[in-house]
């Protein structure tokens, strides 16, 4: 039968390789320490599985996808605390199923297709979905890679400026996954600046702004102006809520009517329950603070183990990932292979893009219990 020729290019998700090369080991009845895949396990507040009960009605309608109001203003006060935003709740709000389906369909808002603004840019090594749903709307996809040398950020530089007039869209992705780097305020300005002077939209996905473990990371919700800018979060990371798929968009008003537009027709509101227990997770600071103590305690741990065994921690100071320079002479899928022989998953750099052969990355997401193992693994395997 016919099918999309862009669904039939598209390689293995990489970390559905991830879960069958562990899930191959497990079959044989071998221990696996699962540093793959960014799902956090840490436990989510009762007060926030509290509000998700009590808000399960016997009759619930279909969520409008400009979500509760009581969520928007929830969003916008977090935002005013934590960065000092004047977020409108009705004008620069609109609460996201997650943020992986809205950065995924994002393109399709805002690509001008044909003969207009038809690429979009983003980075590498990193997250595969802004790359894929550029290639799902119908855009050229053009990578910027992520170098050591340039603080894993993207090098404007060495940007030509008709790569700036045929993009529509520009992703960012700081702090960084893989890398953990994290973009200084004035990159954030200067890519906005950017952004006003060619006419595309910067689109900063900052799903791990609340994982960090030296300073807080700047947000673009702290530009002075947010023409063409858009910032996409998420509970997922911040409050340990992977499976309940909750995030915002925030940012240009023009840009967030335009979501408003258009969300309706693909139906991706969060459901109402769900709505009612994020209103919880953005007002409440607490455990979040032990969530990123408990990752800070995992992060010491490897460091500590990794540092003495002569690896590299080539990483930035934020979210819950490790990026270790692999040895000499030595490939990244070569020394993922090694670790996971003796039971260590991690996942290589060069399964999350080009830039990211030489470095592997840990998933600080396994129990401390769990690291613990990994450390006494880690002491004979390397």
């Amino acid at each position: 039968m016919p099918l999309s020729p862009t669904l039939t290019s598209q390689s293995t998700y990489p970390f559905v390789r991830l879960n069958e090369a562990a899930a191959r080991r497990r079959a044989e009845g071998l221990e696996v320490i699962d540093f793959g895949m960014g799902d956090p396990r840490e436990p989510t507040d009762q007060a926030i599985l509290q509000a998700l009960r009590d808000g399960v009605r016997e009759r619930m309608g279909y969520p409008a996808a400009v979500g509760l109001p009581e969520l928007r203003e929830a969003i916008a006060g977090w935002a005013a605390r934590r960065y000092g935003a004047a977020l409108d709740p009705d004008r620069h709000v609109i609460p996201t199923l997650g943020s992986k389906e809205a950065i995924f369909s994002f393109a399709q808002v805002v690509l001008d297709l044909p003969g207009g603004r038809d690429t979009v840019v983003v980075t590498e090594p990193g997250y595969p979905v802004p790359a894929r749903g550029g290639a799902f709307a119908g855009a050229r996809v053009v990578e910027l890679p992520l170098q050591e040398r340039h603080k894993f950020l993207p090098d404007l530089d060495g940007v030509e400026d008709e790569l700036w007039r045929r993009a529509a869209l520009v992703w960012l992705n700081s702090p960084n996954n893989p890398t953990g780097a994290v973009a200084p305020m004035e990159f954030l300005e200067r890519l906005a600046c950017l952004a006003r002077r060619h006419g595309f939209v910067l689109a900063c996905d900052e799903a791990y702004s609340e994982l960090w473990f030296s300073d807080p990371p700047p947000s673009a919700l702290e530009l002075d102006d947010w023409s063409n800018v858009v910032v996409f979060n998420t509970l997922s990371k911040r409050s340990s809520m992977t499976g309940f798929r909750s995030g915002f968009a925030a940012g240009d008003p023009e840009l967030i009517a335009a979501l408003r537009h258009y969300r309706p027709n693909v139906g991706t509101a969060p459901q109402e329950f769900v709505q009612r227990a994020s209103v919880v997770a953005w007002g409440d600071e607490a455990h979040v603070v032990r969530a990123r103590e408990a990752y800070g305690r995992k992060r010491a741990l490897l460091l500590d183990v990794l540092g003495r065994k002569g690896l590299r921690d080539a990483g930035g100071p934020a979210t819950m990932y490790l990026w270790i320079a692999v040895p000499a002479g030595e490939t990244s899928e070569e020394h993922a292979s090694r670790l996971l022989d003796h039971g260590v998953l991690v996942a290589p750099g060069s399964n999350l893009g080009p830039s990211g052969e030489g470095y592997v990355r840990y998933a600080l997401v396994p129990t401390a219990e769990e690291c613990t193992r990994a450390v006494a693994i880690l002491e004979d395997a390397l």
